[in-house]
């Protein structure tokens, strides 16, 4: 048996894998502080006012979905379990204690190195993860899997409408709320009968090159006509950038649904946290990253997840800078459609897998902690023999925070997501 430290009752023991159990009062400690916030949305339409007063302490809510499946066990590194090492014997990160190391959370549990810029946040207390946490439906597929986590009803691909937007319409209060998606339209976990409002943030967001506008298009396909090298070379060039456009789509639409990779996330974040700051208004946001989709050459301490990872980190780190005082009223969650394989492939990589990790940060959040049960890494603990088991629905965790921070009742939080039972699953403090 792997002795842990035990702090709040965290801890508990089953055979001989650690366990970290979260009580629902124990996570809704770690939520304190949270008060009513005042609710209405904005949309394509315009401006929509409920009332003519805005509250300029009003509580905000930033959801930032990484699409394409993040590696929860290279974020939220279970450093303590010996089949974690043997699953990875390529891309395991290595222990705290060694070169390249994982940073220590709690004994058991250790964030990525390229996460860094995220450590000041969890001894500040305001960072906490929920691990094995995720959607009890089973599919692999990045599609279904986003939709069900979008929609807010796993298995129910008929679910017409988000359930951010449905939280607009059950939000209680008086003052005009605006609604944010970050990107070139409203992401399907904004969309729906309430308003939202989509934006364009870093300065290339729209940007496009000469030849794929129109009229440069069509001025160059009639001057390279004919048969001469140049003319041929600029055709196959162009046919050959377009296929290569069709093939990268393609891939965007497979795994990443679209979503920008976070090379420009930092800069991205600033734009919209000043923007928070400056509009009380503002209270719901979502943004979605790219590029977790890492079958093949993901890496260990470094390469293109930890790249990747870094650049993550520094966003979050960046938005939390730019909240400013509004950061003490501000919660922002983190999630992926499903996790990883425990066991690396043939190619350096990870497949789909089940089970990941949440990130939840703010100003009133009791972080420092690693919240969920964690049911281990044996093979006769994984889910189908291969993956990361989910113990605690996503859907618990945002009706935690939801309920905390809304004042949600038990009617408003099943119109959010419809047909749960939360009987048992959490209680207010």
């Amino acid at each position: 048996m792997i002795r842990l430290p035990i702090q709040d009752g965290i801890y508990h023991y089953r055979s001989s894998t650690p366990q970290i159990s979260m009580h629902r009062r124990q996570f809704l400690r770690f939520l304190t502080g949270f008060g009513t916030g005042a609710i209405a949305s904005f949309g394509s339409r315009g401006w929509v006012a409920r009332s003519l007063a805005a509250t300029p302490n009003s509580k905000r809510l930033v959801l930032l979905f990484l699409r394409g499946g993040i590696d929860g066990l290279s974020v939220v590194v279970p450093h303590g379990e010996t089949d974690y090492y043997q699953a990875r014997p390529a891309i395991a990160l290595p222990q705290p204690d060694k070169d390249g190391g994982v940073l220590d959370l709690d004994g058991q549990f250790g964030l990525h190195p390229s996460l860094a810029s995220l450590l000041p946040l969890w001894e500040q207390g305001t960072l906490a993860f929920v691990h094995a946490c995720g959607s009890a439906d089973p599919t692999r597929s990045h599609f279904d899997a986003q939709h069900y986590l979008e929609v807010g009803t796993p298995g129910n691909k008929k679910t017409p409408d988000g359930w951010m937007n449905r939280l607009l319409g059950v939000l209680p209060g008086q003052t005009p709320v605006e609604a944010v998606s970050v990107g070139q339209s409203i992401s399907p976990i904004l969309s729906g009968s309430e308003p939202a409002s989509n934006i364009s943030l870093g300065r290339h967001a729209a940007r496009k090159l000469p030849i794929d506008r129109d009229n440069v298009r069509t001025a160059f396909d009639r001057l390279y006509t004919d048969d001469d090298p140049l003319s041929v070379a600029y055709r196959e060039g162009r046919t050959a950038r377009d296929r290569l456009l069709k093939e990268l789509e393609a891939e965007m639409e497979a795994a990443n649904n679209g979503a920008p990779l976070p090379a420009g996330f930092a800069g991205d974040a600033r734009q919209l946290a000043g923007l928070m700051a400056r509009d009380p208004q503002i209270q719901l946001a979502f943004m979605d990253l790219g590029g977790w989709d890492t079958h093949v050459n993901q890496g260990s301490t470094r390469g293109i997840l930890a790249n990747r990872l870094k650049r993550l980190g520094e966003g979050v780190a960046t938005l939390v800078e730019s909240l400013g005082e509004t950061y003490a009223d501000t919660t922002i969650i983190v999630m992926s459609e499903f996790g990883r394989t425990v066991r690396e492939n043939g190619n350096g990589g990870t497949d789909h897998g089940h089970g990941n990790v949440m990130w939840v940060s703010g100003g009133s959040v009791r972080g420092g902690k690693v919240y969920g049960t964690w049911p281990g890494l044996s093979e006769d603990e994984l889910y189908e023999g291969r993956d990361l088991a989910v113990t605690t629905d996503f859907r618990d965790i945002l009706a935690a925070i939801l309920t905390s921070q809304f004042q949600l009742t038990s009617t408003q939080l099943n119109r959010v997501f419809p047909d749960y039972n939360f009987a048992g699953n959490f209680a207010i403090d």
